[in-house]
């Protein structure tokens, strides 16, 4: 497990060592989820792993969002600790849109990345397996959100918003009282909740294939019209956020690299022809500005190229400049 957060890497090697970052992160964080009473100080290496998320988020939150989505939606593998990291990045996100005061911030994000930590491996043995629970099984899933609660006081953690959060996580509160209107720990838990189910409904598990993210914000929000957080959510990653899958209307499957001013037109980059045939070299479009448009949105199941996401991060940053074109990118 890293004992620090990393040095944000500069210039030429900042995009090169993202994806890596990234991927040491969750390799760290597992480590902390799957053996936390081998950890010392839990508390700290949790402050301290939150305050490297906020580091990469802050260095870019395009390049976030596409490792983040794109993680999550690939393997099964070590699915507890990709969920809560995919719910602590997006609750960091949320936080800012909600303008929340640190102390709320810090507690719904440390709640988001320890919720499940009293069920680590049962969470991963679900995502493996294709039949339903088993009554033991169901019975750790009700009862995991106290046991994760004091479990956090056996580790010594004390702040009461942080585990209060824990232990109602899976409670609803109603969308229909406007967030303001609430207390913090209920405003809380229903952005939090909101994220946690937004998480489960992209990663793909044995029994099902992830949905596609455009399907499961849609589902978030027609369960209730005047729901703050899921309309928030749209607003901010977007109805097909970066790292995501789209067919576009010329036929041309292609990845979202970069959100724009408008949830619904992203930029995006072909990498399969309307045949079929795997592009050699992506084919960059903002729909924003014309065509293509974006036809409808794909889950990960339904593509199988495997991308170079050093690559894909870096025309992100190529994308984000002004004498962007629509030509070819070479690789």
């Amino acid at each position: 497990m890293p004992t620090s957060a990393p040095l944000r890497p500069t210039h030429d090697d900042e995009y090169e060592d993202l994806l890596g970052l990234w991927g040491d992160l969750e390799s760290g964080l597992s480590v902390l989820l799957s053996r936390p009473q081998d950890v010392v100080d839990f508390g700290a290496k949790v402050r301290q792993f939150d305050q490297w998320l906020q580091d990469l988020v802050a260095h870019d939150i395009d390049s976030a969002l596409y490792l983040m989505f794109q993680l999550a939606a690939t393997s099964t593998v070590g699915y507890s600790t990709s969920h809560a990291l995919v719910c602590g990045t997006l609750c960091h996100i949320m936080a800012r849109e909600f303008g929340l005061p640190v102390t709320e911030r810090n507690a719904l994000v440390r709640a988001a990345l320890t919720m499940n930590i009293a069920m680590t491996r049962l969470q991963d043995e679900l995502a493996a397996q294709r039949e339903q629970p088993s009554p033991a099984q169901k019975e750790a899933i009700n009862a995991h959100p106290h046991r994760s609660q004091d479990l956090l006081v056996q580790l010594n953690i004390t702040n009461g918003l942080w585990l209060d959060l824990v232990g109602q996580h899976h409670e609803r509160v109603s969308e229909r009282d406007p967030l303001h209107s609430l207390s913090e720990v209920d405003r809380l838990t229903r952005i939090l909740g909101t994220i946690d189910r937004y998480a489960a409904m992209i990663s793909p598990r044995k029994s099902r294939p992830g949905r596609s993210a455009t399907d499961s914000v849609r589902a978030l929000v027609e369960m209730d019209q005047r729901d703050e957080v899921g309309l928030v959510l749209v607003r901010t990653v977007g109805l097909c956020p970066p790292g995501s899958f789209v067919r576009l209307d010329n036929g041309d499957i292609a990845v979202v690299l970069r959100r724009s001013a408008k949830p619904n037109l992203p930029l995006v980059a072909s990498i399969v022809d309307r045949g079929g045939k795997l592009l050699t070299e992506p084919r960059l479009h903002q729909t924003m500005e014309g065509k293509p448009r974006i036809q409808s949105a794909l889950a990960r199941n339904a593509v199988t190229v495997e991308l170079n996401h050093r690559t894909m991060v870096r025309l992100g940053l190529f994308a984000a400049m002004p004498e962007l074109t629509t030509q070819p990118a070479a690789l």
